[in-house]
């Protein structure tokens, strides 16, 4: 039976590299490095585009590079192909989880009690009380510290994936973005809390349920798979081909991401008073119903906006280097500011004025240093291809763009 489904007559786009999704995910990157260290500034960096976090839109570009690389994959080397790429993806971000949590539990630990920081320990106080299930829970992704739960979610994301683009390939995506959206709607009536007590009830897991990760996975979905479904048209779909939005949609959408920014800057990160109810409408962990809607009216902004965005705003080398290599530049974020709380602590006012910017500047520089150094030699994707990414694009390059197209749908 031959693996050549009938899309594969549309050729995929140019294998250009997309720089302004790379600087898109540098930006999330160093959104996230300026959130989890312990500075004085964290939390008003925070958000910084409404009620909407880089975690956000990493997942999404993350799923939407996913969609786009391993459609072209399916479409040029057929559907099992592409289902063994996503298998080798998600054990390579595995490793990187398991080595990252023997960090936090060795090194981490151990500065942890020679300084005695609380915020340290605190990271891994389930740990600390029973190690040894700690340590196969946490191989296992049962058990999630605080930073390190958003890595066992990309890795759940990466292993469903070849069978929701299997389906979206051949079937359409409306059953498979129902379902999404039908398993976002239970998470937001504790769909994983009632499976966790069954599991409890049926295995007696001894992980606390506040351990097993921040990140409500059925919720988190929905963005994935958004993400997931718009790579996978944009991979099949030339850019003068894909549908525009209609003019009172974008309007709409910009009206509330200034809604929502004005709010964010007036209120901070919440948009309520601390313990009012309401504020469950905009959660982070469960992707509230008004959270929801400020993203998605960001990426409407953003797709809309996007070919305009390409040609004319400069192009920062920075970003774009530190999201060519998101995930071990990720991996070193986490070990940055892992070291930052066991040794310096959460920041306060006894410190230096200069101590937090220097610390954010250095923490940046080191993420760097790690980007180039997997540019140089390292056997990913993007390895080794700087110089040549970068004549393509003065050549003029033919990368689609993020817009979502100017032609007729």
């Amino acid at each position: 039976m031959s693996t050549t489904s009938p899309y594969a007559c549309a050729p995929p786009p140019a294998s250009s590299r997309r720089w302004e999704l790379d600087a898109l995910r540098g930006l999330m990157l160093v959104l996230m490095t300026s959130t989890h260290l312990p500075t004085w500034f964290s939390i008003p960096a925070g958000q910084p585009f409404g009620f909407v976090s880089a975690a956000e839109g990493f997942v999404f570009l993350s799923a939407y590079m996913a969609g786009l690389v391993y459609t072209q994959r399916a479409v040029r080397d057929g559907i099992p192909a592409m289902r063994r790429a996503f298998l080798r993806r998600a054990l390579v971000i595995y490793a990187c989880q398991a080595a990252c949590l023997l960090f936090l539990f060795t090194v981490i630990a151990a500065l942890g009690m020679k300084f005695h920081q609380p915020a340290a320990n605190n990271l891994m106080s389930f740990y600390l009380h029973a190690p040894l299930t700690g340590l196969w829970t946490g191989l296992l992704m049962i058990y999630n510290p605080p930073l390190l739960d958003i890595l066992p979610v990309y890795i759940v994301f990466m292993l469903a994936s070849p069978w929701i683009l299997s389906h979206v390939l051949q079937g359409g995506w409306k059953t498979v973005m129902g379902a999404s959206i039908a398993l976002w709607g239970a998470a937001q009536f504790g769909l994983s809390r009632a499976l966790y007590d069954g599991l409890v009830a049926m295995t007696g897991l001894p992980v606390p349920f506040r351990e097993t990760g921040s990140f409500e996975t059925f919720a988190w979905q929905l963005l994935w798979v958004l993400g997931l479904c718009l790579g996978a048209y944009h991979a099949r779909v030339p850019s003068e081909r894909r549908f525009v939005f209609r003019p009172w949609l974008v309007r709409a959408a910009v009206g509330v991401v200034i809604l929502f920014f004005v709010w964010r800057h007036l209120t901070g990160l919440e948009p309520f008073p601390q313990g009012d109810p309401l504020n469950l409408w905009f959660d982070k962990w469960h992707v509230g119903p008004l959270r929801l809607l400020d993203f998605l009216a960001l990426v409407v902004v953003l797709l809309h906006g996007g070919g305009w965005l390409t040609r004319h705003l400069p192009r920062m080398r920075l970003l774009e280097t530190l999201g060519a290599a998101s995930l071990p530049v990720f991996c070193a974020h986490l070990v940055i500011v892992l070291v930052a709380l066991a040794v310096v602590g959460e920041s306060h006012p006894g410190r230096p004025l200069w101590f937090d910017p220097l610390m954010f500047g250095l923490s940046i520089a080191a993420m760097y240093v790690v980007a180039r150094l997997v540019r140089m030699f390292g056997s990913g994707p993007g390895a080794g291809r700087g110089r040549r990414a970068d004549a393509a694009a003065r050549a003029g390059g033919t990368g689609a763009t993020l817009s979502v197209g100017t032609g007729p749908g």
